[in-house]
């Protein structure tokens, strides 16, 4: 298929009749929309500082927030993803659509306190714990949206690591987070004479670790599907026997012998595309990038899911307010903020994960790969 047959313009037009929405700032490009088209984006819409398209649609079946019909924008340079993004998303719908749950575990901060010696910490671990309900006003005194939900420590020596979580209602909230943890550390060390570092690395903000893996931080996501053997072979051109062996060598044992933290093919790329499209910090990535795919044989069928423990997204503040990524936000249905629209925002964007994680499957499993970032990756040449 010549991919600049309909051009991004009217392909624009096109969503927003279907939306009965003007995406004026989406539109407002600054590059050559259909040199950007040919070489680094699919289904392209308009810009967000770098090429956006649209995806879908994604047939989604929340348990919590009901089923959705979306188009799903994404903002990539990487040529094939769109298409290959849309390929899964096909093969869903065609099966029912993509199934999904979220669990709020909260942001968090993870202060450090140097210590006298051990008993001390001791004391002040005790003191957290008889003082809970001070700390909890504390924080909530310092944004009325926010509120402290658990926390951990690690003791080792003269060193205090505490981890603080909070539930940040739409925010993403680091902000948020940073201000109430300051608060209540300086509670604690009007108590104690202790050194504190804001920020010890406890929460390990935007970098990959086992603890964000084994406790979540944001949102945790689960998504699932099960994919009729017919639909697997027409759209994804394999089987699902085929499938189920590649996530095994590919995104389980292969993972696992290299010492990756994510067990996953490209959870990275698809949270990449929907973060810069809606505003997200992207320096989350790495922890979105963490994860886990599995797939195995339901009769002849094909099940496929996909468990994202760390999604840190917003739909208030951040880049959530500037035109472009507001737009894309109403794409989404989410035209102004509501009560749980950041986890509705998660469940789609773990749902999109799964499409994307199994056409590259699909793609892998069928030795298609190459072919396909020949022809759409690499773009025209005159």
């Amino acid at each position: 298929m010549n991919r600049t047959t309909i051009n991004p313009q009217d392909r624009r037009a096109s969503l927003e009749t279907k939306l009965s929405k003007k995406l004026p700032h989406i539109g407002g490009a600054v590059i050559d929309l259909n040199l950007a088209q040919n070489r680094n984006c699919e289904q392209m819409i308009g810009i967000a500082q770098v090429p956006m398209g649209i995806a879908g649609p994604l047939l989604l079946n929340s348990d919590q927030f009901g089923q959705k019909e979306l188009d799903i924008p994404l903002a990539t340079t990487e040529g094939a993803l769109l298409a290959s993004i849309n390929r899964g998303l096909k093969a869903t719908r065609l099966s029912g659509g993509i199934t999904s749950f979220h669990e709020n575990v909260g942001a968090s901060r993870g202060p450090h306190l140097k210590l006298t010696n051990i008993a001390q910490g001791r004391q002040i671990i005790a003191f957290i714990d008889t003082h809970w309900e001070e700390l909890k006003t504390l924080a909530h005194e310092t944004e009325s949206h926010l509120a402290l939900q658990n926390w951990q420590y690690q003791l080792a020596g003269k060193h205090l690591y505490l981890r603080f979580s909070f539930d940040t209602a739409e925010a993403m909230g680091m902000n948020m987070v940073t201000m109430a943890t300051q608060a209540m550390l300086d509670f604690i060390s009007k108590k104690f004479e202790v050194t504190t570092i804001l920020s010890g690395n406890a929460c390990v903000d935007k970098k990959p670790a086992w603890s964000t893996f084994l406790s979540g931080r944001g949102k945790k996501v689960w998504a699932e599907t099960i994919i009729a053997k017919e639909i697997v072979e027409t759209v994804l051109k394999t089987s699902p026997q085929n499938i189920v062996e590649t996530v095994q060598s590919k995104q389980l044992l292969g993972s696992a012998l290299h010492g990756s933290l994510g067990y996953n093919g490209h959870f990275a790329n698809i949270v990449a595309a929907t973060y810069l499209a809606t505003g997200q910090d992207l320096a989350h990535i790495v922890e979105g990038s963490l994860g886990v795919t599995s797939a195995e044989l339901d009769g002849d069928k094909l099940y496929f899911s996909v468990y994202l423990p760390s999604l840190m997204v917003g739909t208030v503040g951040g880049g959530t307010h500037l035109p472009t990524q507001q737009e894309a936000l109403t794409i989404l249905g989410i035209d102004k903020p509501f009560t749980g629209s950041a986890s509705y925002l998660a469940e789609i964007i773990g749902a999109v994960v799964l499409a994307g994680e199994l056409s590259l499957t699909a793609a892998l499993a069928s030795n298609q790969l190459a072919c396909a970032h020949q022809s759409l990756g690499r773009g025209k040449h005159d």
